[in-house]
């Protein structure tokens, strides 16, 4: 996949190009489903497979209040890349691009920049200045400059088919805990990100499992508690049981994430983790004594080894 990160990268138009625009957070399966539809159509005029996003997220560039980001850019960029398409164009977004007409951004930069003879969105899509643009406006100017507008439908929730996804749902259900759901929504586990950084060393002398202390990347939190994880590291993936939160047996209010990687024994101290939170075991508990910890995390792992078998994963 080609990445442009400014417009003027382009120097001439792609061949055919077929576009669809978005913020893409969470790039769920819905997200997904409209990737594929512009990587089919572009095949079938002998184009190129275009998406179109923006950094900052466009609510933050004009300083308006925004929700965590399920997916931050460079995982973003990842999962737009497994999905084929051909060229990714992130646009810086600021003032002065908020400030582009509809029928400028239409003329200018997808018709004479990009080269668009195709654009397929979702039914409730706006853009350009003060949000005028709209589904209308691109069949009309379509005519004008030759372009088709393909409005793609909405991509249902898997349980009932009836509600439908999106980031929204995805951010609430990954704050309730839910991981295990999160994965119908999105087609693979959650993952938060982090490097991994010196902690308070009490994992392996004082509770005999030695855990790697994480230094969040991402900007959702799941939910505080305990979590069957698969850990991808640089020496490859591996199983293991990840606590969220404060430790708050210890008593000092510190938020942290440490992972204790099953049958592993690495150096892995400034190394970047991610972790694939595939089920929430349980709340973070105040244990009467290190001993009585010791032996629930005992139990946690044996519970997160059955989990982990019963998803595939051993």
């Amino acid at each position: 996949m080609e990445l442009i990160e400014n417009l003027d990268e382009i120097n001439s138009p792609f061949k055919n190009a077929v576009i669809t625009i978005g913020n893409f957070d969470g790039v769920h399966k819905g997200h997904q489903a409209l990737l594929h539809q512009v990587i089919e159509k572009a095949d079938e005029i002998d184009g190129t497979a275009i998406a179109i996003t923006f950094e900052p997220h466009p609510l933050r560039a004009l300083g308006i209040s925004s929700p965590a980001l399920i997916t931050r850019h460079d995982q973003k960029t990842e999962l737009i890349e497994q999905s084929g398409i051909d060229v990714l164009i992130c646009i810086p977004f600021n003032e002065a691009f908020a400030s582009i007409t509809a029928h400028d951004f239409i003329e200018k930069v997808l018709v004479n920049k990009i080269g668009m003879k195709g654009i397929i969105i979702g039914a409730d899509y706006s853009f350009g200045k003060d949000r005028v643009g709209n589904i209308p406006l691109l069949k009309s100017e379509g005519k004008r400059l030759g372009f088709e507008t393909i409005v793609s439908p909405w991509i249902n929730d898997t349980n009932d088919g009836v509600e439908r996804i999106s980031s929204t749902r995805i951010r609430e259900i990954v704050m309730e805990g839910k991981v295990d759901q999160a994965m119908k929504y999105l087609g693979r586990h959650y993952q938060i990100r982090g490097k991994v950084i010196r902690g308070r060393k009490r994992g392996g002398s004082q509770l005999g499992f030695p855990t790697a202390n994480i230094k969040l990347h991402d900007e959702l939190c799941p939910k505080l508690g305990v979590y069957a994880v698969k850990v991808e590291t640089i020496k490859g993936s591996f199983l293991g049981v990840a606590n969220i939160g404060f430790s708050p047996t210890f008593g000092d209010q510190m938020f942290t994430i440490e992972v204790h990687i099953l049958d592993f024994n690495h150096d892995l101290y400034d190394t970047r983790l991610r972790i694939n939170l595939v089920a929430r075991l349980r709340d973070e508990k105040k244990f009467s004594s290190i001993d009585e910890l010791s032996g629930q995390i005992k139990k946690d792992v044996e519970i997160a080894k059955e989990i982990l078998k019963k998803n595939g994963h051993i």
